[in-house]
């Protein structure tokens, strides 16, 4: 068994042991944790592509998103979490085609827009469909106001978009890998 001490920005001090494919990660003296484990064992869910979305939004119960998706899933697509950088499988993915929500499947961003930022999570310059990202206002960290990033179907929670990115439209869609299914092209 492995242990490593990590502290936070806030002086939390949390503990996270190591044991087989999953990090556990608790906080001391009653303090929420700041961060989550890697992806783990894979549900067992039936997944759809989907490449075009006719505007209806899909709506579950939060327990059946619980039940369906993996704890680092639920924490950052349902919990508006992030996971840790350069721990995604799909951050150095170079392969052609297409990303879709890891909780829907609707068609999120394209490999043709996709770069290497060098932040730890996927970049793009531009959605697939504009249409099939929502952006708004995340105020989660007091002192700096983000936008947030999320499928329109669903609401999962994808990343966070940045002006830093490159031509020909400036942005960074800042991605979570663990809020997206690569589809290779064919």
């Amino acid at each position: 068994m492995k242990v490593k001490i990590i502290v936070g920005v806030l002086g939390i001090v949390l503990i996270s042991v190591i044991a087989g494919s999953r990090d556990r990660v608790s906080a001391e003296a009653g303090q929420t944790a700041i961060a989550l484990p890697t992806p783990g064992v894979p549900t067992k869910r039936t997944y759809t592509f989907i490449d075009s979305w006719d505007g209806v939004k899909l709506k579950k119960a939060d327990s059946l998103w619980k039940s369906e998706l993996n704890e680092l899933e639920y924490y950052v697509l349902r919990k508006e979490g992030t996971e840790r950088a350069y721990t995604g499988e799909l951050t150095d993915n170079k392969s052609a085609g297409t990303y879709h929500c890891n909780a829907c499947g609707l068609a999120v961003f394209s490999s043709k827009h996709k770069y290497d930022s060098e932040t730890g999570w996927p970049s793009f310059y531009q959605p697939i469909v504009k249409k099939h990202v929502g952006e708004k206002i995340d105020r989660s960290i007091p002192e700096e106001v983000r936008t947030e990033v999320h499928c329109n179907r669903c609401g999962g929670h994808l990343g966070h978009i940045f002006d830093d990115g490159p031509a020909p439209t400036g942005l960074r869609y800042c991605i979570n890998s663990v809020s997206l299914r690569f589809r290779p092209a064919t």
